[in-house]
């Protein structure tokens, strides 16, 4: 009986280390293939299992597959290419743009863009308010800043060996903040009628008066956009938003440089803008 059971345990012990010895496919859903690795090809892996003849082989497109663990303890990932950041190894992946059409609105604004994997940016604009065409003559003076997430749109199916066009390229969707800070002149023209002095005629008076108005500024939008990228080199972005919007002094007209507020009771906020840059 004795002998019995220490065959039973070698038995055991090498069966254990046949089913350890084994590959290992780990796929997207988490199943696990146990079998030898006998090709790792460019779309697919190809395997035996333990159950079947040698010469009967099996694929699996490299797409359902997470990692593969070979029986010697070494890892090897897979990533989508897509997703894979080495498929765009030659793509600039930073950005400088000007806001085309802000000088015309009475400011300058300059936005920063940096890839930071497919799919995903971060953007951060600078508006320096006064630095533009003041055909009010307000002169205005500040500066505002925004912050953004970007989140490219993905294709509503994938097919194999889809990449995107550029890292920087497509429609997009970017949930942004804001903050502003500026001043600038604000004229109250009025007439005025005096009592007129016995025996002179009626007359009045045409009033102009002005005054500094500073302000604080800030919303949060959501921005919907789309990027071309021309030659990795040049790029034009147009985008509109929409959101809430506030400010500290509401005597000053709706445009508020960095966006549009509908008023202090609807503070629906709303931007557009069409921005050219280039890239490195």
């Amino acid at each position: 009986m004795k002998y019995l059971l220490i065959v039973f345990s070698l038995f055991l012990t090498l069966l254990s280390q046949s089913i350890l010895a084994q590959d290992q496919i780990i796929k997207q859903s988490d199943e696990v293939i146990l079998c030898k690795i006998k090709e790792i090809g460019l779309d697919e892996v190809k395997y035996i299992l333990p159950d079947y003849p040698d010469d009967v082989q099996f694929a699996i497109d490299k797409d359902e597959i997470e990692k593969i663990v070979f029986e010697n303890g070494k890892t090897l990932s897979f990533l989508q290419k897509m997703n894979d950041p080495e498929t765009y190894k030659d793509n600039k992946k930073n950005a400088i743009k000007l806001d085309f059409l802000s000088p015309l609105s009475g400011n300058t604004t300059f936005t920063y863009e940096r890839s930071l994997k497919p799919g995903r940016s971060i953007e951060g604009d600078v508006g320096i308010i006064g630095l533009g065409i003041d055909p009010g003559d307000e002169n205005p003076g500040g500066v505002f800043f925004r912050f953004g997430y970007k989140f490219l749109k993905s294709p509503d199916f994938y097919l194999r060996g889809m990449r995107y066009a550029h890292l920087l390229k497509g429609s997009y969707l970017k949930p942004t903040i804001t903050l502003g800070f500026f001043s600038r002149d604000n004229y109250r023209y009025y007439y005025d009628y005096p009592t007129p002095e016995p025996g002179y005629p009626f007359y009045e008076d045409f009033i102009e008066q002005n005054e500094r108005i500073n302000a604080v500024t800030g919303s949060i939008q959501l921005m919907l956009g789309k990027q071309w990228i021309m030659d990795n080199s040049f790029l034009v972005d147009l985008y509109w938003g929409i959101g809430y919007g506030f400010s500290t002094n509401y005597d000053v007209s709706n445009y508020f440089y960095s966006h549009t507020l509908m008023g202090e009771e609807f503070p629906l906020s709303l931007s557009v803008g069409i921005k050219m840059g280039f890239l490195w």
